[in-house]
């Protein structure tokens, strides 16, 4: 008798919702990076996949056919070029492309649910996760109305996996191209709650998350810099004194337990010195940013197609696409699939360095 190696966890990609680009570019992901989707199924529904290979089929080609399965451990039965299926409750009926759904943020918020469920147990390797609409998952009603979004449901799945409150299940949002890293302080909350949020503790809590998990990705201590808050950093409490009283002290306190920090520097120079690009090497592998658009407007205007969404200090590997549901083209197969296969290639990343056996 010959032994034989296990067989490598699957990776798990959510469909996101059905009335937006999440089924088509997971579609075009399949057709174009075969190689790099081996061992990947969709957690969806059968009869929006069918209708997104149909869309993005190129003129007078079959799409690409549709094996359903019913568990992760039967992704090593599915034949090849084909997208696998595992199917979330009954059949959905069809929704309108481009329209806000209950129907449709419901299965999407059940799609991730099983997803980082299968992610804690250790029946997937990873999990991907196509974009949901947020305005329809709230129109789903309970539970899903209770999260801003996927970071939100993540974490408080990852909580109750572990018995602990939410609050003591700390996650970060860092999104991530080739050329530029950026962490957030804050996630998805009006801009006077993000003021608000940015507290010593909420600070020194995201150097801490961000010192932990890149320095496994790299190797190393990851270089660390910290914008400010307000114009100039303040220029030395003219503009505002949250960075004397507030990010100095947590940039301080960092350092002083062996993180490499610095800052806070003016925010509308520090990206730019963090960037690497032809000619250029970054200062900083990563910049720690006070809230949602301060970081997430610079990596997105870099190119929204190579950027990737990882959710930091969950007990599983999470990554998804840095764009939206994009409702205006979804159902014209016009959508760009790059960002969903350098997000499936980032979780596959990360969950090597995991100890994942993908």
């Amino acid at each position: 008798m010959t032994d034989t190696a296990p067989a490598a966890k699957p990776l798990a990609i959510t469909m996101g919702d059905a009335a937006g680009i999440g089924p088509e570019i997971i579609a075009k992901a399949y057709r174009q990076q075969a190689d790099l989707l081996r061992n990947c199924f969709v957690v969806g529904d059968v009869g929006t996949l069918r209708r997104a290979a149909q869309v993005v089929a190129p003129g007078g080609q079959p799409s690409l056919p549709i094996a359903v399965i019913s568990a992760p451990n039967e992704m090593c039965e599915v034949p090849p070029n084909c997208i696998p299926v595992l199917q979330i409750g009954e059949p959905a009926e069809p929704v309108a492309w481009g329209a806000i759904s209950r129907v449709a943020g419901a299965l999407a918020g059940r799609c991730v649910e099983w997803a980082a469920d299968a992610a804690l147990a250790g029946q997937v390797c990873a999990m991907v996760t196509a974009p949901l609409h947020k305005e329809a998952l709230a129109a789903a009603g309970y539970p899903f109305d209770q999260f801003p979004g996927h970071t939100e449901l993540l974490q408080e799945r990852a909580a109750r996996f572990l018995g602990r409150p939410v609050s003591e299940v700390p996650v970060r949002m860092m999104l991530a191209n080739g050329e530029l890293r950026t962490v957030l302080v804050s996630i998805h909350m009006s801009l006077r709650q993000a003021i608000e949020a940015v507290t010593f503790a909420n600070v020194l809590e995201t150097l801490q998350i961000t010192h932990g998990a890149l320095s496994r990705v790299l190797g190393r201590a990851p270089r660390i810099a910290v914008a400010g808050l307000n114009p100039h950093a303040g220029e030395g409490g003219l503009f505002g004194r949250e960075e004397l009283e507030v990010i100095r002290p947590a940039v301080d306190a960092a350092r002083a337990s062996g993180i490499d920090a610095s800052g806070p520097w003016a925010p509308d120079t520090v990206f730019m010195r963090a960037r690497n690009s032809t000619g250029h090497v970054g200062e900083f592998d990563v910049v720690v940013a006070m809230y949602h658009d301060q970081g997430l407007i610079p990596v997105k205007y870099l190119g929204v197609e190579q950027g990737v969404n990882v959710t930091l200090g969950l007990p599983l590997v999470r990554t998804s696409p840095d764009h939206g549901t994009a409702f205006d083209i979804a159902g014209t197969g016009r959508a760009d699939a790059s960002s969903l296969i350098e997000a499936v290639r980032m979780a596959k990343m990360l969950a090597t360095e995991a100890g994942s056996d993908l």
